[in-house]
């Protein structure tokens, strides 16, 4: 694949409707996110394969699956040795690629990103109004957090939820931090030419990481309406408007998605919760069938169609019908905590108390530090005699909540 960055044809954005972007001040605190709003599927975007053409491609990607590459990203370059050239550039006409930013682009290509980074940030030392590395460098800071990411999942073995606020310690302050450098960067490209589609969707992300939900909804909604095209996006503007409460408008947003990438089972997935959101449950239940159907020829299943679709049958009181679907989770992937939760749920109102006991435990065992899983846990020794192990474990969830014990 060329390192050089292919031109976009599509219309952009105008400078003046990214005034505010280039003017407001970045957030230095972040809210948190409902628990239903995981950004779960971010690391797969995050981590491009080795040799794929990160910023070289501006197509519809499915969400928890590898990128594809059939609509190119415009390349945003400015001139660096002329402002008024700059100036006087219409901002619906992308210019061409800076060919002195093809070593950044390779190495961010090839995943060195501190390599990239500092080639980018060489070349502003020279050239510091030029929009194009600018947004290049943006890009590569956000990439830097799934890498991040990926690092300490390698060390953990496990996907870390670095998005749903559950992260905590250096590595939030490391993705909230880069977040911020992003965007800093795009804030500072937009002084000199308009942002493309796909920029726009990286700054929504960068957004999205500092839940700061309204901000992501909205440059989501620019990148759509210069790209209509993008999948991803389309599926990003979803999850923005379900965490917001906007379930109807989530839907259609999910819906634009699968017209692009019919059986998206991310997509269809969160179709189920929205539709669950509204009260409906039997277009939730159809929307989690399809999502787990269209899984069938898989090798690599994913399994929050089948947790979901259990979850929905447990509030609907019926949890012998959520047993098959978690234990089908579990055995695509063992190590989830919310799937041996809901299990154990479920045993639990089967009165099955020795096979909730074991699925809270391996539940607790990943996910040690979720207080609930500690109450679910006491009632489960209690209803079974085991006062001691109880009150250790009612205790523990006080502890992790700070509140009180009871026994």
């Amino acid at each position: 694949m060329s390192s050089m960055l292919p031109v976009e044809n599509r219309k952009r954005l105008p400078r003046s409707a990214l005034s505010s972007l280039a003017s407001r001040p970045l957030p230095d605190t972040v809210s948190r996110i409902g628990a239903s709003f995981c950004l779960a599927c971010l690391p797969c975007f995050l981590w491009f394969p080795q040799g794929a053409g990160a910023r070289t491609q501006d197509s519809p990607v499915k969400a928890q699956q590898s990128p594809s590459s059939t609509t190119p990203v415009s390349a945003v370059q400015t001139n660096a040795s002329s402002a008024s050239a700059k100036d006087a550039a219409e901002p619906s006409e992308p210019l061409a690629p800076d060919p002195a930013l093809a070593p950044a682009r390779l190495l961010l290509q090839q995943g060195k990103l501190s390599e990239a980074e500092a080639a980018t940030r060489n070349f502003l030392l020279a050239h510091a109004d030029s929009a194009e590395a600018h947004f290049l460098l943006g890009f590569i800071l956000f990439r830097e957090i799934g890498e991040k990411w990926r690092e300490a999942g390698k060390a953990q073995e496990a996907t870390l939820p670095y998005s749903d606020g559950s992260a905590i310690g250096s590595l939030a302050e490391f993705r909230d931090a880069k977040a911020r450098e992003s965007l800093a960067e795009f804030t500072a490209g937009a002084r000199y030419h308009a942002a493309s589609a796909f920029d726009l969707k990286i700054v929504a992300l960068d957004y999205l990481l500092l839940k700061h939900n309204m901000d992501a909804d909205r440059w989501l909604t620019q990148s759509v309406q210069l790209n209509s095209r993008d999948a991803q996006a389309w599926y990003y503007l979803g999850r923005t408007k379900y965490s917001t409460g906007q379930f109807r408008e989530a839907i259609e947003a999910f819906e634009q998605c699968l017209k692009l990438e019919p059986r998206n089972v991310e997509a269809e997935n969160n179709v189920g919760l929205s539709y669950e959101a509204l009260r409906r449950p039997d277009e939730a239940i159809q929307a989690f069938e399809n999502a787990i159907a269209w899984q069938t020829e898989s090798s690599a299943k994913n399994p929050e169609p089948f947790i979901e679709l259990a979850h929905l049958y447990l509030n609907e009181n019926q949890p012998e019908k959520a047993v098959p679907y978690l234990s089908q989770s579990i055995a695509i992937s063992p190590n989830v905590s919310k799937a041996h939760e809901e299990l154990g749920k479920a045993y639990s109102l089967l009165h099955r108390l020795s096979e909730a006991q074991a699925e809270l435990e391996k539940a607790i065992e990943l996910t040690p530090q979720a207080p609930n899983l500690h109450c679910l846990l006491a009632a489960i020794y209690s209803k079974q005699g085991l006062e001691e192990k109880a009150k250790a474990e009612s205790d523990r969830c006080a502890a992790l909540s700070g509140t009180h014990s009871t026994s």
